[in-house]
């Protein structure tokens, strides 16, 4: 293998005259995406961004995501996806740390990039949806042509998406073309017959994130199939999407099919079309995966993974077999076990899952480590980050993932918590350092913490604990509109609770612990 691309060329070969995307009542086969994608990767050659240069795509799920992606990759280039909720603060550093030469973003979004332009490497912006200050359009943008693949190696960059981490500071995830061609594979053949030319994939998951990008983009394209994106998450659109059209592929996180049971009309949906419903980004609660098979022909099929492992580690296949609450076995050509504090393996319990109320979950639980070819190069620029997340053991690389869990001995696994202070918010790692630190920011702000607390649509929402300046005269409400303004609408808090001070331990660290328990203890 050499360019990741090279897997939609194949199936341009084959299938040239099969739809690629479904967009808004329109068309495109593959061999018209395919014209695109080399009128992207020509225009990039003729103003000198090529091999190991960064392209960040700032959209929404719209064709021109798809023409930037793989046209990046054409040229030789690694993506550098960037949610389009991000404001200035958050695309900034994304930017700057990249090093990206050209930003390919919706003309409303424009004006954020613009704003940081003069302090990162961005030569060239492009807007999508309309003209832009300081931006060309991008049909003006493009350059009609053929101009090839440019030949990559196995290990070379592909994408390099960001994550949070524990301090708080986005990092770049190294992914490379075997990481994700891989991935896209293991993806395809999870499902009987896998993927098929015939099959209409629903492309609601954002692009920017890992599972929208791999499990749903790739893996549909590189088997010739159509794709259909959404640019934003709305049940009604997209189930009236999956009936007009005879959709047969939906992946989603939880909020999403909590969101279709809740429907005034749930009843009166037809999604019998549908071959596979698979779900991820967070567990989804028993009650809501049994009130949609209970509402619906397609069962739902949970699986688990992460932006540094591309991302799909774990899945209940319908070809394996599903437990509900697990989320699934191993997926080919990728290894796991869980692990004690001293890298030793901790043994599987006979079945799962467990009773957690009478079992004492130190016993059988541990972290749960992953190897294979999926797994992330690394962390870009970060030396230190990838010694704390790799352990080389017996010849193998194991990534570490941060979350706590267990597996039984019929090969299933079972996540029980996610990293120590991670919040799981619709589908979305939120991590409350970033919150933190923007509150701190704020004359008002003397003190604060964030948590997640329990919400039934999302699974988790967010909480800030505020200490504030001696005579400071600030709301709740104005303190949300200031996290609002500065950060992406899933990040801001839900909830703002006022207190005199936040409980630490002798070394000064919040006890986050209490003050999850004090939330739940008054919201009974």
């Amino acid at each position: 293998m050499t360019n990741l691309v090279t897997n939609l060329a194949a199936a341009v070969e084959e299938y040239g005259e099969n739809t690629a995307i479904g967009y808004e009542g329109a068309e495109t086969n593959y061999e018209e995406f395919w014209g695109q994608t080399g009128a992207f990767a020509n225009a990039l050659e003729e103003r000198g961004v090529g091999a190991d240069d960064r392209v960040a795509i700032y959209l929404p799920n719209v064709p021109p995501f798809l023409i930037a992606f793989h046209g990046t990759l054409r040229a030789g280039g690694a993506v550098v996806p960037m949610n389009p909720q991000y404001k200035t603060r958050e695309i900034g550093h994304l930017l700057g740390d990249s090093e990206a030469k050209v930003v390919v973003a919706l003309a409303d979004l424009v004006p954020f990039v613009t704003e940081v332009q003069d302090e990162t490497s961005v030569e060239h912006v492009v807007s999508v949806g309309g003209e832009a200050e300081g931006a060309t359009e991008f049909t003006e943008f493009l350059e009609p042509g053929d101009p090839g693949i440019t030949e990559r190696a196995d290990d070379d960059v592909a994408v390099q998406p960001y994550t949070s981490g524990t301090t708080g500071q986005p990092k770049g995830v190294q992914l490379t073309h075997e990481n994700l061609a891989s991935n896209a594979r293991a993806a395809s053949e999870l499902i009987p017959d896998g993927i098929r030319a015939d099959d209409k994939q629903l492309g609601v998951l954002p692009l920017f994130h890992i599972y929208g990008m791999t499990v749903v983009m790739n893996s549909t394209l590189f088997n010739g199939g159509a794709f259909y994106p959404l640019p934003a998450w709305d049940a009604q659109q997209a189930i009236s999407l999956i009936e007009d059209e005879q959709l047969t592929l939906m992946h989603g996180v939880p909020a999403m099919y909590n969101d279709v049971i809740n429907q005034p009309d749930a009843a009166e949906f037809d999604l019998s079309s549908l071959r596979l419903c698979g779900v991820g980004g967070s567990g989804i609660p028993v009650e809501v995966l049994r009130k949609f098979e209970e509402l619906y022909e397609p069962k739902l099929y949970e699986g688990y993974g992460l932006t540094e492992t591309s991302p799909i580690t774990h899945f209940n296949s319908p070809i394996e077999g599903r437990r509900v609450g697990s989320v699934g076995k191993t997926v080919p050509g990728v290894d796991s076990k869980v692990v004690d504090e001293n890298f030793e393996s901790v043994s599987p319990v006979e079945a799962g899952p467990i009773d957690e109320e009478n079992t004492d979950l130190r016993d059988i639980t541990g972290e749960i480590v992953v190897a294979g070819p999926n797994v992330m190069k690394g962390y870009y620029g970060l030396p230190e980050a990838n010694e704390e997340a790799f352990t080389d053991d017996e010849g193998r690389r194991w990534f570490h993932t941060g979350d706590i869990g267990y597996s039984d001995e019929d090969g299933f696994y079972y996540v029980v918590d996610r990293e120590k202070h991670m919040i799981v918010t619709g589908g979305y790692n939120v991590y409350p350092r970033e919150v933190e630190e923007l509150l701190f920011e704020h004359e008002a702000v003397a003190d604060a913490a964030v948590a997640g607390i329990p919400d039934e649509r999302r699974g988790e929402t967010i909480k800030a604990f505020v200490v504030t300046t001696p005579d400071a005269d600030v709301t709740e409400d104005e303190l949300k509109e200031y996290c609002l303004t500065n950060l992406a609408e899933y990040k801001h808090p839900r909830e703002i609770e006022f207190v005199e001070e936040l409980p630490r331990t002798t070394t000064g660290k919040v006890q986050k612990f209490k003050l999850r328990d004090e939330e739940a203890s008054t919201s009974q």
